[in-house]
């Protein structure tokens, strides 16, 4: 495991958090930070750092993250995603929005409109050391890694996946 860009990753974690919060913006983790937020610890290295951010929040968020230093990086819709990269490390904040009947839904691209598993937002904030995030749902976060390939048969199904599956299902029969 590289612990370097661990280590710089969660001081970029620590930071978005940090400057999300001062300016009345709520993020999650979600994906394998979500996962080792959970677990309280790095498991393995990590591409990138992911998130989920209200899509009201959007352009609020894409001001704060580039007066910290961050750079957009061009990739999937606007109203779908916003990903940004600072130092070498990519993070990719996935834009939610709320339905009529209150349940969580894709904010944007082909599946707007489209309802989140229930719960996703439900969590208790997760810790590694003494930095506290707020994750995705732990049970949740397990059905998407399940699901995903089916509901987006462009994306096959990792290697990955089926690790960190294992991981939260062992956690989750421990508490």
């Amino acid at each position: 495991m590289n612990q370097d860009r661990a280590r710089r990753q969660l001081a970029l974690i620590a930071e978005s958090l940090g400057a999300a919060r001062d300016n009345g913006i709520p993020l999650w983790l979600r994906g394998g930070w979500a996962m080792d937020f959970f677990l309280g610890e790095v498991t393995r290295d990590h591409g990138d750092i992911d998130w989920f951010a209200w899509a009201q929040d959007a352009a609020a968020l894409a001001g704060v993250l580039t007066r910290l230093g961050h750079t957009p990086v061009p990739g999937p819709p606007a109203g779908l995603q916003l990903d940004f990269e600072k130092g070498g490390l990519e993070s990719s904040f996935t834009l939610v929005d709320r339905d009529a009947e209150g349940r969580v839904t894709v904010a944007g691209g082909p599946w707007a409109g489209t309802p989140w598993p229930d719960g996703l937002l439900g969590a208790e904030p997760g810790r590694i050391g003494a930095l506290e995030a707020p994750i995705v749902d732990p049970r949740v976060q397990i059905e998407i890694k399940r699901m995903m390939p089916v509901w987006d048969p462009s994306r096959p199904r990792r290697a990955k996946d089926a690790e960190d599956i294992a991981r939260l299902e062992a956690a989750l029969r421990l508490r």
